[in-house]
C-alpha cells in the first residue's frame, strides 16, 4: 500500500512540474522574453492547462437568502 501512495505522489509532483513549465513558457511569451509560439503550440498548452488547472471563470459564490454573502475590500496605502 505504501508503494501505491508513493507512486500517486510521484505522479502529482510530475503533473505540477509539467504545469509549471507550461506556465513559464506562457509567462515568458507574455513578457516578450520567450520564443514565438505557433498557434498549434498555444492551443496545445491551453488544452493541457484546462485539464490540470481549475477554470476560475466558472466559479460562483452564493449565499443563503437569510444570510447573504458579504464582501469587503480593504485598501491600505502607507
Amino acid at each position: 500500500m505504501a508503494a501505491r501512495i508513493r507512486k500517486q505522489h510521484q505522479d502529482e509532483v510530475r503533473a505540477r512540474i509539467q504545469v509549471s513549465q507550461l506556465i513559464n513558457v506562457l509567462e515568458k511569451q507574455a513578457l516578450g522574453q520567450g520564443e514565438d509560439l505557433t498557434p498549434a503550440r498555444l492551443k496545445a498548452i491551453e488544452l493541457l492547462l484546462r485539464k490540470t488547472l481549475p477554470d476560475l471563470s466558472a466559479v460562483s459564490i452564493e449565499g443563503d437568502p437569510d444570510n447573504p454573502v458579504q464582501h469587503a475590500i480593504k485598501v491600505t496605502f502607507g
